[in-house]
């Protein structure tokens, strides 16, 4: 197991486990689908499989050092692609699919951004979206037929590269409509010294059984939920996204079926397994065997971990099972832990002195609350601080900055040095927080932080309240501010997605956010928008673009 302890032994990613040439008969990855047999691939069946893809590649034109975007749907093709380019000494970049949801003109204008900013060499796709973006891509693109023709040749002529632990291993693309040249190159050493780091907060061992529905374009389901095992030698159950959204029920059977004992999900996805799958579904399943839930890459809210166990503690699921991490790209995935064995800390603080004096101060009295969910402290070797504007350390509860240094950060972002991530050697992450008992809170981004009146709006807050209206679909709410000359402060308007198109009733909706709002956090909202399906922009990775959203609804408003 790659503890710091053993750190020393790996020097490359390609130490893997799943690469050793012991226990060939072990099982690497098992993919589970909705009404399909599971597909068992073992270390001999990963090794043949990888070493034909970095062959096929080679054919390709695809040589060391090239970058190589794989933009497939999440299956066994898209995983032996990634690690047939790292074997072959090319850097590998998953990356979101053309899909239904996404505009194929936004999607294409953005991809060919990043094909001149980063050098791509080839696009690996499936055979449905090839033809649409060889259209208008800028370099070759490959579907999953040809590059699968190619690898059945075999990797007799395959030839491994040796790479230093310095040189990128593969990049992390930022999500986003302006985020996307912004590719996280991360080092071989960066990744396993994480990993080592990662284990020991997870007190990761042999008996652990990763299950994971996470697309691998994210680094919550890239590190964690993929790179992770397979360096390990941990079992992994792996399932497509898309199947998992319509099928949520698929994760717990998963888990019953081989014991699994690690998971991590999004917060939303809390809500989703509560609310979605059918009672029907769950008999006879049991979750005794996890470990830990992971909450990571979203606010994490208390309210959605209750609602899972009053769903599931039947079956098994308990306090300690949920946990949190605070993640980002750049470090190549967690900057913090909850510690195994116990819920994560609840810090129940003074709302006015959080939005007026920027202080999470402990609620007295019949003060109004907010409560926060600790992200855990830092894992072994990242280090924490929280800065206030000027770039000064703060004290503990004092909101700023947070700002990590450790040593599994990224090399830089790939062919754009005129982005520079570190300040004195630490990185500034652009979220909001505070420390308390050596624990990490996150209240929300820099860069979307509403000062309406002199308080401090943090736009999940009110966005978590307006999703909870009747009439709203869960998920589909945007907030921001916007500034008013007459009133000298930020007005807050609200984006919301009903699925009624009465005008009656979408007032009516209009009235019930405005009142839910001020009733649970004396905040005014000034503006509400009812709209429609497809009105919300989404970033490639379908998270809601505030940012993108503002402008619409303000371009909008002039016409």
């Amino acid at each position: 197991m790659l503890t710091l302890e053993t750190r020393a032994n790996y020097a490359t990613l390609l130490d893997a486990a799943a690469l050793r040439p012991d226990d060939r008969d072990e099982p690497v990855i098992i993919f589970v689908a909705t009404d399909a047999a599971p597909i068992t691939v073992t270390r001999a069946d990963f090794q043949a499989r990888t070493r034909a893809y970095a062959a096929g590649l080679a054919r390709l034109g695809v040589g060391p050092r090239d970058l190589a975007l794989i933009a497939h749907t999440q299956n066994l093709e898209s995983i032996y692609a990634f690690w047939g380019a790292l074997r072959m000494g090319a850097i590998p970049a998953m990356f979101p699919t053309l899909t239904e949801k996404l505009a194929p003109d936004v999607y294409m204008r953005n991809m060919n951004e990043l094909i001149a900013r980063s050098g791509v060499r080839l696009i690996f796709t499936s055979d449905e979206f090839a033809p649409v973006m060889a259209r208008t891509a800028t370099c070759p693109v490959v579907g999953s037929s040809q590059l699968a023709g190619l690898a059945a040749a075999g990797g007799d002529d395959f030839h491994p590269h040796q790479p230093q632990a310095e040189e990128v291993a593969f990049l992390q693309h930022s999500s986003g409509t302006t985020g996307l040249q912004k590719g996280v190159a991360l080092s071989h050493r960066a990744v396993l010294n994480q990993l080592a780091s990662y284990s020991r907060a997870i007190e990761l061992s042999d008996d652990d059984v990763i299950v994971s529905w996470l697309p691998l374009y994210h680094d919550m389901g890239l590190i964690a939920g993929f790179i992770q095992p397979l360096v390990q030698g941990v079992p992994l159950i792996l399932m497509s996204p898309f199947d998992w959204v319509k099928h949520p029920a698929l994760l717990f059977r998963a888990i019953h079926e081989y014991r699994g004992t690690l998971t991590w999900l999004p917060n939303f996805a809390y809500n989703h397994l509560a609310r979605r799958i059918r009672g029907r579904d769950l008999a006879g399943l049991r979750l005794d065997s996890m470990r830990m839930f992971i909450n990571c890459s979203e606010p994490v809210r208390h309210d959605s971990h209750q609602l899972f166990l009053q769903r599931f503690g039947a079956m098994g699921a308990r306090a300690e099972m949920l946990a949190v991490s605070y993640a980002m790209a750049e470090n190549t995935f967690a900057v913090t832990q909850t510690p195994p064995g116990r819920p994560p800390r609840l810090d129940v603080i003074d709302r006015r002195k959080l939005e007026e004096e920027r202080r999470a101060l402990p609620a007295q009295g019949d003060a109004a609350t907010i409560t926060l969910v600790s992200c855990g402290p830092a894992i072994p070797n990242t280090q924490t601080q929280v800065l206030d504007d000027q770039g000064r350390p703060l004290p503990e509860r004092r909101v700023g900055e947070i700002a990590v240094r450790s040593d599994c950060m990224l090399t830089g972002y790939y062919k754009r040095p005129d982005l520079q991530p570190f300040v004195d050697g630490w990185y500034l992450t652009g979220d909001m927080g505070y420390m308390a008992d050596g624990e990490v809170y996150i209240v929300g981004r820099k860069k979307d932080l509403i000062i309406n009146a002199g308080k401090n709006i943090y736009p999940q807050d009110i966005e978590a309240i307006v999703n909870q209206v009747p009439g709203v679909h869960p998920g589909r709410a945007v907030v921001f501010g916007v500034p008013d000359e007459r009133e000298g402060t930020e007005l807050i308007a609200v984006v919301a997605e009903a699925d009624t198109e009465a005008e009656d009733e979408r007032r009516r909706i209009a009235r019930a956010i405005r009142q839910a709002v001020v009733r649970e956090s004396a905040v005014t909202v000034s503006y509400v928008k009812i709209v429609g399906p497809k009105w919300l922009i989404k970033t490639s990775s379908g998270k809601i673009a505030r940012a993108a959203n503002r402008d619409k609804w303000l371009t909008e408003r002039r016409t």
